[in-house]
């Protein structure tokens, strides 16, 4: 070395560069460390805790395999059951692996993330609450006040409830996973409200809206590739804005009103139109038998006639005789009679006796009385 020129150097009794034992060439800055020293003692440390002396090859080499199994054995992980595991390699994303034990390139090679996949997270739109409590809302206008297809406002608020189905994609594609779902539902229910009318939104259209809007978002983080799956969209609010909310409130309960009188007019109307419809029935069917017994009637005496007539012909004076006796029989088996014999009564000398108001009783409904 040169500086063994300069009285001894390191080699000379431990005496620095400039031949002096207390430092620079002044003795007051400190010795230069020995390098070659300090590797010599390393060394030697090293092989006192090695078996098979302190210059076998072959401990050298068991060491060294030892250190590589070591090494190799902090591949091994394991991915709870909620979770997913997500292996980097120099940082880049190159597999997703299931619940379970597996092994990756040990660090600095590959290295493992397991983020939770099951957790539900949510996102609020339209207001905010403090540590999940109701009572702490915080209502935001900006978010939701909105624009319906017939150019009316309303309030809505509503929460989007949210899990990872990805979680390669959750971590590398997308910055802001929570933002991402706010801005993507603010976006799809404004949308959804806006091809709704008014009364729909407030009233039986809830459901078909929050099916709508979570549809829509789910087809804006698969467009993103964000790794996300929306499990549910729940609205949390549907008003008008506050300062018509009153004369909005008049206006329903007017709408119940006719509502409800509507249904007693129909309930009214079906008691009552069945009921018509059955008389009509029954007076149909009745005129309709008298036409046929009229007809009947008047087809059979037509007939009798005919038959009459053409026996006449025939006999006259039998007919004759025959249609007096029977029409006297048809009188007189109409009238009450009393027949006396007057020579029995005068002969004997009996008066007979004639219940007058039992005959004239009877009298009124045979026409007369003999």
């Amino acid at each position: 070395m040169p500086w063994n020129n300069q009285g001894g150097g390191w080699q000379g009794g431990g005496r620095g560069p400039w031949g002096q034992s207390g430092g620079g060439p002044s003795g007051r800055q400190p010795q230069s460390p020995d390098l070659e020293d300090l590797l010599r003692r390393g060394q030697d440390r090293f092989r006192r805790f090695m078996p098979g002396g302190t210059r076998s090859p072959r401990a050298i080499i068991i060491a060294i395999l030892a250190i590589l199994v070591i090494w190799l054995l902090t591949g091994f992980y394991r991915v709870a059951p909620d979770e997913q595991g997500v292996v980097l390699r120099f940082g880049e994303w190159v597999n997703t692996t299931a619940p379970g034990l597996h092994y990756h390139l040990p660090s600095p090679i590959e290295s493992v993330e397991t983020p939770q996949v099951t957790r539900v997270q949510r996102v609020e739109v339209g207001f905010r609450t403090g540590e999940g409590r109701r009572s702490n809302l915080g209502d935001l206008p900006e978010e939701s006040l909105m624009l319906t297809g017939d150019e009316n406002i309303v309030d809505i608020d509503l929460t989007v409830f949210w899990v990872i189905n990805d979680a390669g994609r959750f971590l590398f594609n997308i910055e802001d996973p929570a933002g991402t779902v706010k801005n993507a539902a603010e976006s799809a229910v404004r949308e959804t409200i806006g091809q709704s009318d008014f009364q729909f939104a407030v009233a039986e259209g809830r459901a078909s809206i929050e099916q709508q809007t979570r549809d829509k978002i789910q087809e804006i983080v698969d467009s993103y590739e964000a790794g996300i799956s929306i499990n549910e969209v729940k609205l949390q609010k549907v008003d008008p804005p506050g300062a018509v909310i009153d004369a909005f409130r008049d206006v329903q309960r007017a709408r119940a009103d006719l509502e409800t009188q509507r249904n007693e007019a129909e309930t009214y109307a079906n008691d009552i139109l069945p009921r018509a419809r059955g008389e009509a029935v029954r007076l149909i069917q009745e005129a309709e038998a008298y036409r046929e017994e009229v007809v009947q009637t008047a087809e059979g005496d037509a007939a009798r006639f005919l038959s009459i007539y053409g026996e006449y012909k025939n006999a006259k004076e039998i007919t004759a005789r025959r249609m007096y006796l029977e029409t006297m029989e048809l009188v007189l088996s109409r009238m009450t009679k009393v027949i006396i014999d007057s020579e029995g009564g005068q002969g004997s000398g009996v008066v007979p006796y004639l219940p007058l108001n039992e005959l004239t009783r009877p009298s009124s409904n045979t026409g007369g009385t003999q």
